[in-house]
């Protein structure tokens, strides 16, 4: 059974930067392209990144300029690079396959984004 784990969230100012991580066990990772999706209150999770088995990236909502998304197949984590971030970006951040997602969600990683 996949089980995944976020890490890495927390308190940032206002253009600051921050990396967070997801941490797949119980599956084979290189298997599958990754995303991150992030869920602001009271709406649906989004999905924002996708790193398939390749490494091609894609972004949604003109994050491209400002997130990075990378994958490690030893480590079977995914990180999400967050840089120049806005109070807008504040969000519950999880990790699951790219679209569709197929696994149980973990719990996120909350950032927020304050000054």
């Amino acid at each position: 059974q996949v089980r995944l784990v976020e890490s890495g969230g927390g308190l940032v100012q206002p253009g600051g930067s921050l990396t967070i991580s997801c941490a797949l066990s119980g599956g084979l990772f290189s298997q599958y392209t990754m995303g991150w999706y992030r869920q602001f209150p009271g709406k649906q999770r989004v999905l924002i990144a996708t790193i398939t088995t390749e490494g091609i990236r894609t972004y949604v909502l003109s994050l491209e300029d400002r997130f990075t998304i990378s994958r490690d197949n030893v480590r079977q984590t995914t990180t999400l690079q967050m840089d120049s971030l806005k109070p807008e970006d504040t969000a519950v951040y999880y990790c699951n396959r790219g679209e569709p997602p197929l696994w149980s969600w973990g719990q996120g990683t909350q950032v927020t984004v304050s000054s």
